[in-house]
C-alpha cells in the first residue's frame, strides 16, 4: 500500500522555522467553502468545517479501499477578511467573510469527489445561499491566494 505523507512532504509549509525564510508554494488543490458571519457564534461556519472533514475523510478512505493509497487529511486552513480591510477588526467578527478549506492530494480527482458527495458523506452538507454559506466548490488555487 502506497502512502502520501503531508507532513513530510509539505513540512516547509506546515511547520515553518522560528525565523522567517522564503518558500516556494506549490499550486494546490482544495475543497473550500465561502461564508459570512462570525465563526464563533454561527451554526453554518461549525456546518461548513463539519461538511468538509466528512467529505475529506470519505475521499481519504474511498481512495485507499479503491486504489490502495493511504494519506493523512490535510489540517483546516482559512482565509478572513472584510470587503474594506482597513475596517477589519477581530471585535466585529459579524462583518467577516472568509473561506474554509482543505487541500486534497494528488489522487483526488473532480471525479472523486463528484462520487464521494453523491454518496453522500453527510446526509445535511452546507449549500450555497443557505445559512451564510456563499459557495461550495472543488477548485485548484494556489496557498493563500483563494480570495475572489
Amino acid at each position: 500500500m502506497s502512502a502520501l505523507n503531508w507532513k513530510k512532504d509539505f513540512k516547509a509549509l506546515y511547520f515553518p522555522p522560528a525565523k522567517p525564510v522564503m518558500v516556494d508554494v506549490p499550486a494546490m488543490r482544495y475543497l473550500m467553502i465561502d461564508g459570512h458571519g462570525n465563526p464563533n457564534n454561527n451554526p453554518a461556519y461549525q456546518a461548513v468545517v463539519e461538511a468538509l472533514f466528512s467529505l475529506s475523510f470519505t475521499l481519504k478512505f474511498a481512495i485507499k479501499k479503491a486504489e490502495g493509497i493511504d494519506y493523512a487529511v490535510f489540517p483546516l486552513e482559512g482565509l478572513w477578511w472584510v470587503p474594506d480591510m482597513a475596517d477589519f477588526s477581530i471585535e466585529h467578527k459579524e462583518d467577516w467573510d472568509w473561506t474554509m478549506m482543505i487541500v486534497q492530494p494528488e489522487p483526488v480527482s473532480p471525479a472523486w469527489v463528484e462520487r464521494a458527495a453523491s454518496r453522500g458523506a453527510k446526509e445535511e452538507r452546507p449549500r450555497a445561499g443557505e445559512g451564510g454559506i456563499e459557495r461550495a466548490l472543488w477548485r485548484p488555487t494556489m496557498k493563500g491566494c483563494a480570495r475572489r
